[in-house]
């Protein structure tokens, strides 16, 4: 791994830290407020509808949706870090954006409809193809999303991107709970998951393209930018083992676990981890332009925001240990009890994957894509390890929540510790 920032493309234009973006972290955190209600909601009210034991197959396709939206989300990441405002006269790279857009959406297409045969009765037994068609059209769908996402983070669209968060997380909402009450059938399910998609682009584009269209431009060529979001890939992809897929590989590393017993870990783990992990998910392509608006207290900037992470991790593991039980008894009273040791311990991993969420863009934001993608990789990876231990079934599924994560901030604080001392040797 390379001890210095990559050159491999222009460096971005660096800005002073504005009023502007201020604003655009008040309308981001409240989107992401928004739509985190709106997913706690699905997950609090859909296993207390359809009962814990189906919950756990609606669970499998959320994760495997939100896995693959995840990886997707690297595009996002190289599309913000890498837009620019175009100056007058500029025609060069005309149109890129677009173009990767189009390319990529019938490439997830086929990528997802061409691997069915191999994971699909595995994954969705009872159901098989009828799941994998709302997979692929979401998957695909998110390609999009994750593009226009970028290019509005990248000219600090905040109201657009406001729209776009909220439109896509609140449809859900009400497609789901309505499937909920009226035919609560995993197929149904599924395509409720799905649409809000395509939907949110739809709705958004039309009121987005002026500030986008002829007026910016990416700071990289075509092969360049594939090859850049290659890499962002691998590293969210990842991310979204760790995070959104975490369900799914817990299902695949414990087949013998019962339905009930599976559901309830993950209703329990995502209940108490989302607080944390959503807003730090959801602000990865603003911390992106946080760091690089910031780059003259790169150290502070980031410490500060590790130690607030930390900080709030800690007060909630306290709550989840103390209140946790309880109010879980009362919410599920038919469900299996969950120790307060287990909730204060999953919220404390959240909070090392938010320590991660913060890290990540910080060393993104150097156009350091090799570490970006490598701690994801270890965090990803170690997790998958712990997981194949042959320990019982919430001891290893503990041991991976923690490990992981702090894997994938180590490998980062390194980087970013040696790279400092290069400079300050060549200075």
């Amino acid at each position: 791994m390379s001890q210095t920032e990559e050159p491999d493309q222009e460096l971005p234009v660096v800005e002073t830290a504005t009023a502007k973006t201020g604003n655009g972290f008040i309308l981001i955190v409240a989107a992401t407020g928004l739509v985190g209600i709106a997913g706690y909601l699905i997950t609090a009210w859909v296993p207390k509808l359809i009962g814990v034991a189906p919950y756990a197959t609606f669970a499998v396709f959320w994760a495997f949706t939100f896995l693959v939206a995840a990886a997707l989300t690297g595009i996002q990441q190289e599309i913000t870090r890498g837009t620019q405002a175009r100056l007058p006269g500029d025609t060069t790279r005309s149109g890129q954006a677009g173009k990767f857009a189009l390319m990529a959406f019938f490439g997830v297409l086929v990528l997802v409809l061409g691997t069915a045969p191999f994971w699909q009765a595995a994954v969705f037994p009872e159901h098989g193809w009828a799941m994998v068609y709302p997979l692929a059209v979401g998957a695909a769908s998110y390609v999009p999303l994750a593009v226009l996402a970028g290019s509005l983070y990248g000219v600090s669209h905040w109201k657009a991107l406001f729209a776009l968060i909220s439109i896509e997380g609140l449809l859900r909402l009400v497609l789901v709970i309505g499937v909920a009450y009226l035919i609560p059938d995993a197929v149904a399910f599924a395509w409720a998951i799905a649409i809000p998609f395509p939907v949110a682009v739809l709705a958004v584009w039309p009121f987005a393209r002026a500030r986008i269209v002829g007026k910016t431009r990416l700071d990289v060529s075509l092969p360049q930018l594939t090859w850049n979001v290659g890499r962002t890939i691998v590293a969210a992809a990842a991310m979204g083992i760790m995070i959104s897929g975490f369900p799914l590989v817990l299902k695949l590393t414990s087949p013998t676990v019962s339905a009930d017993d599976l559901g309830i870990i993950v209703l329990a783990a995502t209940l108490t981890r989302a607080p944390l992990i959503v807003v730090g998910m959801a602000l990865q392509s603003f911390l992106i332009v946080f760091f690089r608006t910031r780059a003259a207290q790169f150290w502070r900037t980031l410490l500060m925001l590790e130690g607030a992470v930390v900080a709030v991790g800690l007060v909630l593991a306290v709550l989840g240990y103390l209140l946790g039980p309880p109010i879980f008894a009362f919410v599920y009273p038919e469900a299996p009890t969950v120790g307060g040791w287990i909730i204060a311990i999953l919220v404390l991993s959240s909070a090392l994957v938010g320590a991660l969420c913060v890290s990540a863009p910080a060393v993104l934001s150097r156009n350091a894509h090799a570490a970006f993608s490598a701690g994801w990789i270890v965090a990803a990876l170690t997790t998958i390890g712990c997981l194949l231990l042959p320990l019982g079934f919430i001891e290893k599924t503990v041991l991976a929540l923690l490990v992981g994560p702090a894997a994938g901030v180590l490998l980062h604080a390194v980087y970013l510790i040696l790279v400092r001392k290069t400079r300050v040797t060549a200075a």
